[in-house]
């Protein structure tokens, strides 16, 4: 029997295999902890991050409100880098919650995905 962190690497692994990002559609990757979550705009050809926001400097609200600020932010970091399209890389977790909002709120900021 697998676990869920299996499941999740094994998810991860067939997203991964079909989505590459590039320097003007990046990969918008994101990491859910328990307590936080991180999103980046990844240029996978060159291999560099080029915009980056987290929920640990996000103070107040529940996981959910912190994960659409995140969301709204990251939209904002990209505009000014000059992003408008992303190609959204779930990291195999469930489509569902706090990464919901996180990509609502970015879609509301003006990313496409």
């Amino acid at each position: 029997m697998t676990t869920k962190i299996e499941r999740r690497l094994k998810i991860k692994t067939r997203i991964r295999g079909k989505i590459s990002g590039t320097a003007q559609r990046p990969r918008m990757t994101v990491f859910r902890s328990n307590k936080q979550i991180y999103v980046q705009l990844i240029d996978d050809i060159a291999g560099k991050t080029l915009a980056a926001a987290s929920s640990r400097n996000i103070e107040g609200g529940n996981k959910k409100e912190q994960a659409a600020q995140v969301g709204a932010e990251i939209a904002k970091k990209a505009q000014e880098a000059g992003i408008t399209t992303v190609v959204f890389d779930r990291n195999g977790y469930l489509y569902h919650g706090r990464i919901k909002e996180l990509a609502d709120a970015a879609r509301n900021g003006g990313l496409k995905f």
